[in-house]
């Protein structure tokens, strides 16, 4: 017979929170586990393979929608991986707008700290160039 684990288990060994862990369930990214007869959830290796599995991805900043299409893939090895590369390059893509997007944000508040002679708020840099967003160097918003 194999090995299950319970919930607070499944929690310890993959770092995942209790909530987190029946969150993925609710929303059918992890299959809900065979109950034992005292209705405690009873997790097997495919559960915490999954959730691993999960979690990096999630660490990887996937979306959920993107974890799901590569569940749906991940059922059958035999199909091309252009699928999988498409959802990797995206998110890699994304990753590289977030980092450009930092960049700027990082030189924006370099100039704002330089910018300050740090004696009175009365004669803040700091407080001024925050509440006059339009003088900013850069464009640093969030495209919305």
């Amino acid at each position: 017979m194999e090995r299950t684990f319970s919930i607070g288990r499944l929690s310890t060994t993959t770092g995942c929170k209790v909530e987190t862990i029946r969150y993925y369930e609710s929303i059918g990214l992890l299959d809900e586990p065979e109950r034992s007869e005292g209705n405690q959830r009873r997790y097997l290796k495919s559960h915490h393979e999954r959730l691993l599995f999960i979690l990096h991805a999630r660490d990887l900043g996937m979306s959920i929608e993107a974890i799901r299409q590569l569940i749906v893939l991940s059922r059958d090895p035999e199909a091309p991986c252009d699928g999988a590369d498409e959802i990797a390059r995206q998110q890699l893509g994304s990753v590289r707008d977030k980092i450009q997007r930092l960049k700027l944000l990082e030189a924006e508040l370099q100039r704002v700290v330089e910018s300050c002679d740090g004696h009175r708020i009365g004669d803040c840099r700091v407080i001024e160039a925050l509440a006059e967003c339009g003088a900013c160097h850069r464009d640093h918003r969030a495209p919305r």
